[in-house]
């Protein structure tokens, strides 16, 4: 089941796809057929197709990743993966298998490809808690699970916003419990493959 394929975080093709043809081909052939057509009906067009890239932009897209994402998992069930525990990010999905000591990673840059690695292959497995400043500005935007496979570092975050919060608020402190959860999962993982 161990895929052997290298590891690619990114599908250049795939992302030039999603994130520039399909949203700008919605537009340039909403504003052709606008010009084409008389002018009111034309206008609600251009609008309706540009309304249409943004909403791809904002969210169609990821139902699409959403929907491989799904389809990748049940094909990793039906070869045998046990998956116990599956965190979702928002660049990337991690499903662990502890019954056979194996991690699953699927990227958003490149959602054809599920790579499935066994677990004790992670090395440097830890929690950044993403602190920073001194003082009353001490805080986090951001708290993330890391790790290296294969040389290629991954980090998952697990809490992210615009702003910087307090080290004990509760919304760091979750991104602090998940993430340790994660590490303390893929160790775990790690070390009944190493049994293996």
């Amino acid at each position: 089941m161990n895929t052997t394929e290298k590891i690619k975080k990114r599908n250049l093709l795939y992302m030039l796809v999603y994130n520039v043809f399909i949203p700008v081909g919605m537009l340039v052939l909403g504003t052709a057929l606008g010009v084409a057509l008389p002018e009111k009906v034309g206008l609600v067009l251009a609008i309706v197709s540009f309304g249409l890239a943004m909403a791809w932009w904002a969210f169609l897209g990821r139902k699409i990743y959403d929907g491989q994402k799904s389809k990748k998992i049940a094909q990793l069930e039906a070869e045998g993966f046990v998956p116990n525990h599956t965190f979702n990010a928002d660049g990337c999905t991690v499903i662990v298998d502890q019954v056979h000591g194996q991690v699953a990673l699927l990227f958003r840059g490149n959602p054809s490809k599920v790579y499935v690695r066994p677990a004790s292959a992670l090395t440097n497995v830890r929690v950044d808690d993403g602190r920073g400043g001194a003082g009353f500005l001490e805080g986090s935007s951001r708290v993330s699970f890391l790790f290296t496979v294969e040389g290629i570092n991954v980090r998952v975050n697990t809490f992210t916003s615009n702003k910087r919060w307090r080290m004990d608020s509760d919304y760091i402190l979750t991104g602090i419990s998940k993430a340790d959860l994660m590490v303390e999962t893929l160790v775990d993982a790690g070390a009944q493959a190493a049994v293996r």
